[in-house]
């Protein structure tokens, strides 16, 4: 008897044992999980693949440097106070760290929703909670109009950038000396700054073969994730940025907040778990500060799952695995209005 109660707690052990490297690789890939490449010619593929204006309108280095000014240039907003940076501030993970994005005359988004990081939204699906924008370049135009985000009009950023002749000059040495800046050049120009904000990161690194890249509990904790179920939305690179149906089993608890219901087939676009540890509040309405708790949340009403304190530490340590390691940003000095260049607007 005794021998047989050893049998099997040997048989549980075994059955609990976290699998070895090799095939736990094996069993996230298979759960449709990819890394960031090694190689920067493999992620500029990758890019071209999920960012269709990547062929049209090449990344130059003159590009990238325009779109880095105009990303940090807050007079591409009406009252001149708010840049793309202001709600998704690159020191910050690319996000605002405030529940409900703060706009023009400093309203909150009319639906309570959070902004999402930046940082490798290139590899999104689709972009806005929404889904309804295709790509970075359509996203940029969306914030700069929007009355309670940067509230401004295409005809007003356009008058504003061609009133700058630096602004001019760059856009004849990114683009040709007889390029028309229109509003869609210049948010298509953020886009091509934008898709160089990845951040590859430990994970990555064990995916791509580095079995020291992730300790003991974050191993645990990937392979609790993969066996609860988690990649049925996380997936793909950015473990996110697909449309997926919201709230599956139960009621989600604040889904009053904001009273946001997805698109018009009431999907909501799942977020990345890239950098996920630093971008607090969680959810489209920002309504979970803690990460351990998001995941509890997540288990309950996505997968109908209780989610035990153990697993969940250990999937949130495997979460931190997926902090990157950040481009260099140094912060562009922007160049001068002129007196053509329209003043402020507050109203």
């Amino acid at each position: 008897m005794k021998k047989l109660s050893l049998g099997l707690a040997s048989i549980v052990i075994a059955l609990a044992a976290t699998p070895d490297d090799a095939t736990l690789r094996k069993m996230a890939t298979d759960n449709g999980i990819q890394a960031i490449p090694k190689s920067q010619a493999q992620i500029q593929a990758l890019i071209e693949k999920t960012a269709p204006d990547a062929k049209s309108n090449k990344s130059t280095k003159e590009k990238i440097e325009l779109g880095k000014m105009l990303y940090f240039d807050p007079r591409l907003s009406k009252s001149n106070l708010i840049s793309c940076n202001t709600c998704h501030n690159l020191g910050l993970g690319g996000a605002d760290l405030v529940p409900a994005a703060i706009g023009h005359k400093w309203q909150p988004n009319g639906q309570h929703l959070n902004s999402p990081t930046v940082y490798n939204s290139v590899f999104n699906e689709i972009q806005f909670w929404d889904g309804r924008a295709a790509h970075l370049a359509e996203q940029a135009q969306g914030p700069i109009e929007n009355p309670v985000e940067m509230a401004a009009s295409k005809e007003l950023i356009v008058e504003r950038i061609t009133s700058i002749p630096e602004y001019v000059d760059a856009f004849k040495k990114a683009y040709g000396a007889n390029t028309k800046i229109t509003f869609e050049l210049i948010a298509s120009t953020i886009g091509v700054y934008e898709r160089t904000l990845i951040t590859p990161s430990p994970f990555d690194d064990f995916l791509n073969g580095d079995n020291n890249a992730l300790n003991k509990e974050q191993k645990e904790g990937l392979a609790i994730f993969l066996d609860k179920g988690c990649t049925t939305c996380h997936t793909g690179v950015n473990l996110g940025g697909s449309m997926q149906p919201f709230a599956v089993v139960k009621d989600y608890q604040f889904s009053s907040l904001g009273g946001f219901k997805g698109n018009k087939d009431g999907l909501v676009k799942a977020p990345t778990l890239r950098n996920v540890a630093q971008t607090a509040p969680y959810f489209h309405n920002g309504a979970f500060w803690n990460l351990t708790d998001a995941i509890k949340e997540m288990g309950s009403i996505q997968l109908g799952i209780d989610i035990d304190d153990t697993e969940t530490k250990k999937i949130a340590s495997f979460l931190q695995s997926l902090t990157g390691r950040k481009p260099k940003v140094e912060y562009p000095m922007l160049p001068d209005s002129t007196a053509k260049t329209p003043k402020p607007e507050f109203q």
